[in-house]
């Protein structure tokens, strides 16, 4: 049987979203116990010219959903960019989890070939046929994402490794 595109992508975004919101908890907790400043973790970077973790949480959630939007051939749902604290962050992860666990599987059938159109009318519009998007920008992106944000943490002294990281499978 071949790995359709819903199972390629939706459950390996609810994997690793559920992992950050994890490791996004210990965040919380190890700052509350050594009496760390919040922002200390939240606006960490690894490097200046790089988006803090906030940023890199909020990145992370809109590849999710948005990857499975155009999958699904559905509107990608717009999330302001207002979070500043874990309890916000953690709330954009679950609400970005609701939404892609939503989506009906049937709905990306064929989507592999569904023509996926990156940033419309500009000078960097990118046409894209599904699979290609998901495999090789999508996918690549989430991950990117949703690493940095565990390095920020695993460098700001939280007590996570691989499983942490790893999450349920």
């Amino acid at each position: 049987m071949a790995l359709s595109m819903h199972d390629a992508s939706v459950p390996v975004f609810r994997q690793m979203l559920a992992s950050l919101a994890d490791v996004l908890h210990k965040a919380q907790a190890h700052a509350e116990e050594r009496k760390i400043e919040p922002d200390a973790l939240l606006q960490m970077r690894l490097s200046p010219d790089m988006f803090p973790l906030v940023r890199q949480v909020q990145i992370a959630c809109d590849f999710a959903k948005g990857v499975s939007a155009r999958l699904a051939g559905v509107e990608v749902p717009s999330y302001e960019d207002t979070e500043r604290t874990f309890d916000e962050l953690q709330a954009r992860i679950a609400r970005t989890r609701e939404f892609i666990e939503g989506l009906d599987a049937s709905a990306f059938e064929g989507s592999e070939g569904r023509d996926v159109v990156l940033r419309p009318g500009t000078p960097k519009e990118r046409r894209l046929d599904g699979r290609t998007y998901l495999v090789h920008y999508g996918l690549p992106q989430f991950f990117f994402h949703v690493t940095t944000a565990y390095g920020l943490l695993r460098h700001g002294g939280v007590p996570i490794g691989k499983k942490d990281f790893m999450g349920q499978y």
